[in-house]
């Protein structure tokens, strides 16, 4: 058996792919990455190499998706669909706790998460910049319990964008596409001359997988094949943001037509933050049994983009499709800087191609840099 440093490369065949998935199983994780379901590539449960997206690839822009196939055999060869990792760190539904009836008095009990740790694979590189964004509120100064959980007991098996997709913009984030830092394992999915991985050992818990998955040694010549490949996807975005002085931008421009202009297309439908790795609003219910004797509390995502997220003694705070926009992409860009130290925004593209009248946000940001004409300007802000 092979010890493995961190830092370091090797080749794995393709013929040998399914040994890792061994390897991870074996080891008792529960494998989760891409899968082909319902015309779209999602993530769910990978038990076997079959189950993912073989030859596969998508095409997207604003508002737009699609699948198509590939003229080769890739693994990996898509950017990102509508699913993140969001989904299995933070849950769409959570039962937080039960409170007991015990005579006069109650007895709480937390929900414990002692569910099989997950081995993540297909990470992209803007996705591990959004789990450290969701580190940073969930697992920061006050600590989530559940996300805690799930967050250190899960394996990031990394890969490398070999293509751009027609909504990313991870360049201008500067949260991809070549994986940095984040990872456990790193993976570069290399075509031709043959089909092969270059694998990086990204930490121990890593190479303990790697150990029992047949390696080979890497060249000089594998390394730059990789790093090309990367820097080729780097050249291609399909989006450019330009971020100076995005802070102070958005922050003072609160009554720009532009506002105005995007409240008419949006349709608060919250499809930006559903899709969106980092968006982490949610709301929680008490549900009683019908004796009395328990009651539950659930967790559940929301959005700020919803009329009821803001209510306040019957009346919401946010009461028109403008401002909310305006919250959520301030928010995003802006504020969001001010309370955990990074932007909220990855550069995934998501919540361009998911919206259903492709509203843009780099499209946006460059047009409050505008000066508001004399025109435009008498409908102001609300």
């Amino acid at each position: 058996m092979e010890e493995l440093s961190v830092g370091a490369q090797r080749i794995l065949e393709r013929a040998d792919f399914p040994r890792l998935l061994k390897a991870l199983q074996s080891a008792g994780y529960r494998v989760v990455g891409p899968t082909v379901r319902d015309g779209a590539i999602v993530y769910g449960e990978v038990r076997a190499e079959q189950d993912l997206p073989i030859g596969w690839t998508d095409r997207q822009d604003a508002g737009k998706y699609r699948l198509e196939r590939r003229t080769d055999q890739a693994l990996f060869g898509y950017n990102v669909g509508p699913h993140s990792w969001k989904k299995f760190l933070f849950p769409s539904r959570e039962r937080l706790w039960t409170a007991t009836r015990t005579g006069t008095s109650f007895t709480v009990t937390p929900e414990k998460d002692d569910g099989p740790p997950m081995a993540f694979l297909g990470v992209r590189a803007c996705e591990l910049a959004g789990m450290d964004v969701s580190d940073r509120v969930f697992d920061g100064v006050v600590r989530d319990p559940g996300y805690h959980a799930r967050r250190s007991r899960a394996l990031r098996i990394a890969v490398q964008c070999g293509q751009a997709g027609g909504t990313c913009f991870c360049v201008s984030m500067r949260t991809g596409p070549g994986v940095r830092t984040g990872h456990d394992i790193a993976l570069t999915e290399i075509l031709t001359p043959r089909h092969y991985f270059l694998v990086d050992v990204g930490s121990p818990a890593g190479a303990a997988v790697l150990a029992h998955v047949p390696l080979k040694p890497a060249a000089k010549e594998d390394s730059e094949m990789a790093h090309s490949i990367v820097a080729q996807t780097a050249a291609s975005m399909g989006r450019t943001l330009d971020t100076s002085g995005i802070h102070d931008l958005l922050l003072t421009q609160p009554e720009h037509p532009r506002w105005e202009v995007v409240a008419r297309r949006c349709l608060s439908c919250t499809n930006c933050t559903m899709v969106c790795p980092t968006c982490f609003c949610s709301s929680t219910d008490e549900v009683p049994d019908l004796q009395g004797e328990t009651v539950e509390r659930w967790r559940h995502w929301d959005s700020c983009f919803n009329l009821e997220f803001t209510a306040l003694h019957a009346n919401s705070v946010r009461k028109s499709p403008l401002s909310r926009y305006r919250q959520w992409l301030t928010h995003k860009l802006a504020s969001w800087q001010d309370q955990f130290g990074t932007s909220g925004c990855i550069g995934c593209g998501r919540c361009i191609t998911w919206c259903p009248v492709g509203i843009d946000l780099t499209e946006e940001v460059a047009a409050l840099r505008t000066a508001p004409t004399k025109a435009a300007a008498g409908g102001g802000a609300r």
